[in-house]
């Protein structure tokens, strides 16, 4: 974060940076004060005129608060909490990292191959019921054929043997 002032510059709000952790933005405001430069005229017409006592403003530089165990502003666990972070990861958790990041690698390539076997798979699937359903056409096709072909064989015995029965009755000697 650079040292400019901020948008939310109050009295007793604090601000993390990284380079000082948290303080407080009256403290960065007095030493951008500080710094040799000509006051704007918007900042030298505040300075100008007197505030109430209980409105902050950008140009008052309260002296900051003393930060000792018994402020109620200290939070030691806060302060715990970024010693941690600035603590680099041990090699232990580093190389668990790595392996689980190894693992989630794997698992998405067969999670992946698992989607392309199901989409194999469902094509299969189709195909075998294409595959049955035109299996099933040419047995009914056979069938009517097969039916046809029986009914074409009664007929010609039927004839057969009407015909027998007329020419025997024909042939027979009469008395």
């Amino acid at each position: 974060m650079s040292s400019e002032p901020q948008f939310l510059s109050f009295k007793g709000l604090k601000q993390y940076t990284p380079e000082h952790g948290w303080d407080q933005v009256n403290a960065v405001l007095q030493a951008h004060t500080q710094a040799p430069s000509a006051p704007e005229p918007a900042a030298r017409y505040a300075a100008e005129q007197v505030p109430p006592d209980n409105v902050p403003t950008l140009t008052e530089t309260p002296e900051p608060a003393p930060q000792t165990n018994a402020s109620p502003l200290f939070d030691p666990l806060i302060q715990e909490l970024f010693e941690q972070l600035r603590v680099p990861p041990s090699d232990e958790l580093t190389q668990t990292w790595r392996t689980i990041a190894a693992e989630v690698n794997l698992l998405t390539q067969r999670m992946a191959l698992q989607r392309e076997l199901q989409e194999r798979l469902h094509k299969l699937d189709q195909d075998l019921a294409d595959l049955r359903g035109t299996i099933l056409t040419h047995l009914n096709d056979v069938q009517q054929a097969a039916d046809q072909q029986l009914t074409s064989a009664r007929l010609r015995a039927e004839v057969s043997a009407l015909a027998q029965t007329k020419l025997a009755a024909k042939l027979k000697p009469h008395r």
